[in-house]
């Protein structure tokens, strides 16, 4: 097996002022790192997330060294999601995958690995049937499927159901002023010890209420943002704009290990215990924490395409899900979600003891790479 190669592939440009770069707009480029077993190409995958810097993921050497030619891809968004567009990103990855048809590999796998198992899901449902004709706000999408050369499977791990699903289960309901991040009430903080954990029933049903009406709230005031801004005829007039989601990490079940129970310890992938995971609902870079209107929409809004278990039902190819069992963001629903949308398609790995991102675990790594290069090697 040769070292890494660098992958510089160019894409489609996106709207005016998608981008803060102006030659990201002009010339937008995405990169990859990639690794390929010595002989000719047979099968390849790639490993790739909305917005993280996957060209140093853990698996794109031990899959090429097991036979599957790996690259690790980013988005033009890598670093930064504020303006995030979901469609956009599905469009990168038929980028990749184009990439890896054209050095001769017809065998082609997506690797969902945490936020990348709804993208792959997504790529994969518009692939077979291309449905999407505008953004979620109305604007043009500009895809073809030219753009979306269909895989032959997917490989999930550590798979998150998708960023509307996270905002819907992380968002804190004890918000009262979305301009102070410091304003909340106590009567729907589980961060109050008088709370919990363990959290009774009564303050679950309370707590997801809460949750639940402010995203709502959130929604209501973007349409009506947008709805504001292009309403202005003057020439120049803004069509987008940038706002602040404070406190986007309170899940119970961080805290309350009874709740939706695998071999977690208590906290977050970010913060261990109860003031770490505290810590992360207060931070200045967590999820979500800036967004456009636009890209709002299409990432954590409950309009959203990108979700991972609906999408993934619409697909055909076999599925493979490795599901680390201590992981602190994704539990036993979660890995039921993925299971139900792909049914007999899908064949379940537990990798028992694994953490979100197999941080010191360099034995879980191999095991998932031998799951992965195995199955797909099969299919």
């Amino acid at each position: 097996m040769a070292g890494l190669e660098l992958a510089v592939i160019d894409v489609k440009p996106g709207a005016a002022l998608e981008s803060q770069s102006g030659l990201q707009l002009l010339r937008p480029r995405i990169y990859g790192a990639w690794a390929r077993p010595a002989g000719p190409p047979k099968v390849a995958a790639i490993v790739m997330h909305p917005a993280s810097n996957f060209m140093g993921h853990y698996l794109i050497e031990p899959l090429a060294e097991r036979g599957v030619a790996c690259m690790g891809l980013n988005s033009r968004y890598a670093g930064s999601d504020t303006l995030l567009l979901m469609e956009r990103v599905i469009q990168d990855l038929g980028a990749g995958v184009q990439f890896l048809r054209a050095q001769g590999y017809d065998k082609v796998v997506l690797v969902g690995n945490s936020g990348g198992a709804s993208l792959s899901a997504f790529y994969q449902a518009q692939a077979e049937q291309l449905t999407i004709e505008t953004m979620v706000d109305g604007d043009p999408a500009r895809l073809s499927p030219a753009d979306l050369p269909p895989v032959q499977g997917l490989a999930l791990c550590a798979a998150h159901e998708g960023r509307s699903t996270l905002m819907r289960n992380w968002i804190d309901p004890s918000v009262i002023d979305e301009h102070d991040a410091l304003a909340a009430d106590p009567a729907l903080d589980m961060y109050d010890p008088a709370n919990g954990p363990p959290y009774a029933p009564q303050f679950l049903a309370r707590f997801q209420a809460g949750q639940h009406a402010r995203l709502a709230r959130i929604e209501r005031w973007v349409d009506e943002r947008l709805r504001l801004l292009r309403s202005q005829a003057a020439p120049g007039s803004a069509r987008d704009e940038a706002f602040l989601i404070y406190r986007t990490h309170a899940d119970p079940r961080c805290l309350d290990l009874s709740l939706d129970a695998n071999d977690r310890q208590q906290g977050s992938v970010w913060g261990n215990g109860a003031a770490g995971a505290r810590a992360v609902n207060y931070a200045a870079s967590q999820m979500g924490r800036i967004a456009s209107l636009t890209g709002f929409l299409s990432q954590w809004s409950s309009r959203s395409r990108a979700d991972g278990p609906s999408n993934l039902a619409r697909t055909s190819v076999p599925v493979l899900l490795c599901t680390y069992t201590a992981d602190q963001s994704t539990f036993p629903s979660t890995r039921q979600a993925w299971m139900d949308a792909a049914g007999p398609r899908l064949r379940n790995v537990d990798i028992a003891g694994g953490n979100h991102y197999l941080a010191g675990q360099p034995a879980l790594v191999a095991q998932v790479a031998d799951a992965m290069a195995g199955w797909i090697r099969a299919i």
